[in-house]
């Protein structure tokens, strides 16, 4: 029943997770907020990660530079893309996810036949 309920609703505690997560992105100041809500978009839109953990890191990385006052460019360095990539590097992705599905696919498939 669990199964039924995650697939048509979710995962609630990662869904509760990226509230909390949200909601200590919003409580930073400004520039960092601004730099948060950049950085994820560009995650969404490239990365299909399938897990909040890169964002609660990136949240954590941004309160610590609020309360040592260093500037985005500090913790990113000059290539945000690729700081940003860096975040989610051995993530598991939608893509991942969908080649393991199409592989496992063929494999059955081949196995039946035999």
């Amino acid at each position: 029943m669990n199964k039924i309920i995650d697939t048509i609703v979710g995962d609630l505690s990662e869904k509760k997770k990226y509230r909390e997560t949200e909601k200590r992105a919003k409580a930073l100041p400004a520039e960092y907020k601004d730099a948060y809500k950049q950085i994820k978009h560009y995650l969404w839109n490239t990365s299909g990660i399938l897990t909040i953990d890169p964002l609660v890191a990136l949240v954590d990385l941004l309160e610590e530079a609020a309360a040592d006052h260093k500037s985005i460019v500090d913790i990113t360095g000059p290539d945000v893309a690729a700081f940003a990539d860096d975040l989610v590097r051995g993530e598991s992705s939608y893509k991942d996810q969908q080649r393991e599905k199409l592989n496992k696919g063929f494999v059955n498939k081949t196995k039946e036949d035999k």
